[in-house]
């Protein structure tokens, strides 16, 4: 007989597959049963046909592998559709080509107007500039001015983390400067900024260099250039589901938190019915005072509704918040562009002091509000907490984990932390930075996913939107590659393929409590799952990045089906 839930009849059945359960048995069935919102049945072809009807649709899976949906544990799911909300310069290879672009976009814009471009480089790490330009240097103000004299132009700067190496680099042509107020007078904000100068004049030649991973620039001398409006969001983010489905993911998990105007745009999107994908989101405060008293008031006032579950359904959720300690001056003027947020999507002045933070994260603890930060002493804090009020039965949240020893894998285990892995950081960008700093036996500690796993430590694979795939992160932890490294880095902290195929969907279940919910394919649980193009556990290791989904279903619909 079938594992089934009831004895209900199929409204659809996927056959001739591959169905990798993940449940406890590690069960591999041939087919699988969904009514309603919920899954039915798994087992052979014939006892799914034994559940199935002529008003079944049908789909045949030809022997492709059938997964649960994929659950991205920290996606910042919303940048990905934000990218497609201005023009782009991607394939640009000389300044010429550059300002052939913006020459077109001056002709569809009216004199006067802002005129604002995604970075120079290809997404989504747009590495090796400026050296990708035949010219092998930045374009200028004087250059932009040649073909937009009329019309003031800006080129962002990258989120730093897309290629995780410094200077971030923005340019402004001559009107967009002096509708800034910017002379040779004018003096970077912050240490971090540098305003490149012509070198006769002194003036500003439009080109901003930033050693910070947050832009700072566009917050501070250029803060007056259009910003994302509610309608953009809430289009990106639209998008943004459409190409996160498209890889195999079901549901997210914004552990960084969110800020008011990202939220609104899930609720836009929520009010029009089902999504495609789920989001389990924390919330980003912005504190209005690091006053202790200040902050806890606050907390115990509004902040209850964060405890536990919080307030949603299992399509959008809000529960719990994130904190950090990097209380410094740059957040500081970030977050006077407040309640506006920019690529980020949360909140700079979500940060405290250190003593602060760990007050607050006790009441959070007293009154069951779960916290997520990755602040660099924050198992040091953790323990603070945990010593005065405990947190180990709260799955408190320990985000973009890189480097640890095996004493403080204990302490995570002891924490009872849920693990977000980093591994496009840690593996790919930084491995061979890290194996020459802490030797081929110290490399054993970097992103060590074996030990974590043999610790019985929950650990959910993330993209962090670098790029938006899940496979690429299962691709870092199986065989451990980093680029132009002869051996992988760390072989002994490789996991299986299925392991890891757990780690980016039941583990991220566990990480929003609803372990009993999804993250498995299973009778009773929420239909949501992936046939994929290629065969995670059995293709070759370097086609793994490569996977996509044919077809996914989320809450027992079709939300995304690749055309052949």
């Amino acid at each position: 007989m079938p594992n089934t839930s009831t004895n209900a009849k199929a409204d659809l059945a996927i056959f001739d597959g591959k169905v990798a359960t993940l449940d406890s048995n590690g069960q591999i069935a041939h087919a699988i049963a969904i009514a309603g919102s919920r899954i039915l049945a798994v087992g052979t072809n014939a006892e799914i046909e034994a559940v199935s009807t002529g008003h079944t649709r049908r789909i045949a899976a030809a022997g492709r592998l059938v997964v649960p949906g994929l659950i991205d544990g920290h996606a910042h799911m919303d940048r990905e559709g934000l990218k497609e909300r201005l023009p782009s310069l991607a394939g640009c290879r000389s300044i010429d080509d550059i300002l052939q672009r913006i020459e077109a976009l001056v002709g569809d814009t009216p004199p006067g107007e802002w005129i604002v471009t995604l970075p120079i480089g290809d997404p989504p790490f747009y590495e090796g500039v400026p050296d990708l330009l035949s010219d092998g240097r930045f374009p200028n103000r004087r250059d932009l001015d040649r073909v937009s004299p009329d019309n003031p132009v800006y080129i962002r700067p990258i989120w730093g983390h897309w290629r995780n190496t410094l200077p971030l680099v923005s340019v402004a042509n001559s009107l967009a400067l002096t509708i800034a107020g910017m002379t040779g007078a004018t003096e970077p904000p912050a240490p971090s900024i540098q305003i490149d100068r012509e070198p006769d004049s002194g003036e500003p030649s439009g080109v901003f260099y930033e050693h910070t991973y947050k832009p700072l620039v566009e917050k501070t001398l250029m803060s007056m250039i259009p910003r994302f409006t509610l309608d953009d969001r809430i289009a990106g983010l639209r998008r943004s589901m459409a190409i996160y489905n498209s890889t195999g993911t079901t549901s997210v998990f914004e552990g960084h938190g969110v800020a008011g105007e990202v939220m609104a745009a899930y609720q836009a999107l929520r009010s029009e019915g089902p999504l495609p994908v789920r989001a389990s989101l924390m919330f980003s405060p912005a504190w209005p005072s690091v006053e202790t008293d200040a902050v806890i008031d606050l907390l115990a006032d509004w902040g209850r509704w964060l405890a536990g579950r919080g307030l949603g359904d299992a399509h959008l959720r809000v529960a719990g918040l994130y904190t950090e300690s990097d209380y410094s001056e740059e957040n500081r003027l970030r977050a006077l562009c407040g309640p506006y947020t920019g690529w980020a999507g949360f909140n700079f002045d979500a940060a405290l002091p250190e003593d602060v933070m760990v007050e607050m994260m006790v009441e959070a603890a007293r009154v069951g509000i779960r916290v997520g930060s990755f602040t660099e002493n924050i198992l040091d804090l953790y323990e603070k907490v945990e010593a005065r009020a405990g947190i180990s039965d709260q799955r408190w949240v320990l985000e973009h984990i890189g480097v640890f020893s095996r004493n403080d894998i204990a302490r995570i285990r002891d924490l009872g932390l849920v693990v977000q892995a980093y591994s496009n950081k840690y593996i790919w960008q930084d491995g061979e930075q890290l194996r020459a700093k802490l030797g081929e036996a110290g490399a054993a500690q970097v992103l060590p996913m074996r030990d974590l796993l043999d610790a019985g430590i929950h650990v959910s694979l993330a993209t962090d939107n670098v790029p938006p795939t899940l496979f690429v992160p299962i691709w870092h932890v199986v065989p451990r590659h980093t680029p132009g490294g002869d051996t992988p880095l760390a072989p002994g902290q490789a996991i299986s393929r299925e392991e890891a195929l757990a780690c980016a969907s039941r583990e991220g279940a566990w990480l929003s409590f609803e372990e009993d919910f999804k993250g498995t394919l299973e009778p009773g649980k929420a239909a949501d799952l992936a046939i994929l193009n290629a065969d995670l556990l059995t293709v070759d290791e370097h086609q793994i990045p490569d996977i996509v989904a044919d077809l996914v279903i989320t809450d027992g619909r079709v939300v995304f089906e690749r055309a052949h």
